[in-house]
Formats: C-alpha cells, sequence, structure tokens
C-alpha cells in the first residue's frame, strides 16, 4: 500500500505523519498542494490530509484548501474509490470539500485544546491519542446523525479511560461526542485526534498503530 501525504502552506503534521508511516514499513510520498498529478496512485493507495494550519486558517479552517489543484484531484480520486484520510485539518478540508457529512466548529469553551484523550472505537476499545485544535467540535443536522449512526459511519467517539461517553470526557462539545467518522461508501475517513502523535515508544503511547492497523490493516 502507498501512501502521498499531502502539503499545504500551514501543514505542520505532514512530517510527523510520514515518518510515521515510513516506520510502519509503508512506501510514502509527499505531494504539494499545487501540483495535480496522483496518477500513480490506484484505488488500493491512500492519500493522506495532515494536520496543520493550511492556508493560516483564513475565512475558516480548510476552506481555502479545499480549492487547490491538488484536492482537485483527491476528490476526483476519493469518487472512484481510492482511500483517502484526513486528521485534524485534513479532517476539516474533507468536510469543505463534501466528501463527508458535517462541519467542524469552534470548541464549545472557545478555546484552543491541546492535550491526550481517549476515544473509542466501535469495539468499546478506549485508545489514548492526542488533539490539538480550536475548531474539532462535530457539528451535523438531525438527518445526517441518524444517517451516520445507521450506517455506522462513526468510527470513533470521545470518551474516558474507561471507554465510556461521558460529558467531562469530550473536549471539544462535538455532537454525541463525534471524534471521526467514515462516508457511505467506506473510503474516506476523517478524525480530529492524532494518530501519528501517538506511535513513539519514546512518548510511551502506540495506540496510534492501533488506528493505522484498524483503518487499513497495517501492522
Amino acid at each position: 500500500m502507498k501512501f502521498g501525504v499531502v502539503v499545504f502552506p500551514g501543514s505542520n503534521c505532514d512530517r510527523d505523519m510520514i515518518e510515521t508511516l515510513q516506520d510502519l514499513n509503508q512506501e510514502v510520498i509527499p505531494l504539494w498542494h499545487k501540483d495535480k498529478d496522483i496518477s500513480s496512485f490506484t484505488t488500493q493507495d491512500c492519500i493522506v490530509l495532515p494536520g496543520g494550519f493550511s492556508y493560516g486558517d483564513y475565512l475558516r479552517c480548510g476552506a481555502i484548501a479545499r480549492f487547490s489543484p491538488m484536492m482537485k484531484s483527491v476528490i476526483d480520486f476519493a469518487n472512484k474509490g481510492g482511500k483517502v484520510l484526513g486528521v485534524c485539518n485534513g479532517f476539516q478540508i474533507l468536510c469543505e470539500s463534501g466528501l463527508l457529512p458535517g462541519v467542524l466548529l469552534r470548541n464549545a469553551h472557545q478555546q484552543f485544546i491541546c492535550k491526550n484523550v481517549f476515544i473509542r472505537d466501535n469495539n468499546g476499545t478506549a485508545l489514548k491519542i492526542p488533539v490539538a485544535h480550536g475548531e474539532g467540535r462535530y457539528y451535523a443536522n438531525d438527518q445526517v446523525l441518524r444517517d451516520l449512526n445507521e450506517h455506522k459511519q462513526v468510527i470513533y467517539r470521545y470518551c474516558n479511560v474507561d471507554g465510556e461517553l461521558t460529558e467531562e470526557s469530550n473536549p471539544n462539545g462535538a455532537l454525541e461526542s463525534i471524534a471521526g467518522i467514515v462516508n457511505r461508501e467506506g473510503n474516506v475517513f476523517g478524525m480530529m485526534p492524532h494518530p501519528e502523535r501517538a506511535c513513539n515508544e519514546a512518548l510511551q503511547n502506540m495506540d496510534g498503530k492501533i488506528v493505522f492497523n484498524s483503518l487499513f490493516g497495517l501492522s
């Protein structure tokens, strides 16, 4: 499996993502936001939109990046069944581009948050993964939320260390504690927490590897 990591002006997690995927023995190719050619990638590969502050988060997070030349190719790639992962700002870009439903709003407490949190997958396993965002509060209308739940598109929810969904464990006020979702077709993934920052034994946290293994079958 080959990964392409898109670099926007303002990306600050692209190197983290590249090095983490390389440590997982994956081929990784950086992709510049002004380029368009991703013809070397097949639908078995994955394009990653990393975290950061693309275009300085002017207008609103991800709003400008959505119109970059590379994103036009990424949208076409996703619509053909190619895998796409957006983390933090990348998640915001996926929502802005219409590849995922909903929107990421300002955190409920109106403050930037940077700390380890716990997220729960659909098996109920609690994983410790860092967050670092000011606009990570997932929001969607009632119909979208019903569809997400009905089709099991919510892949991660904020929880406590025991895997329980509580108000205290929701760091940004996201509806239904949603931390990550997938599209109906199952090939476009978005999440606010940073799994690439939880794949280093020096940090005493390897839970991010569980995320990558769960999403892409990487060991």
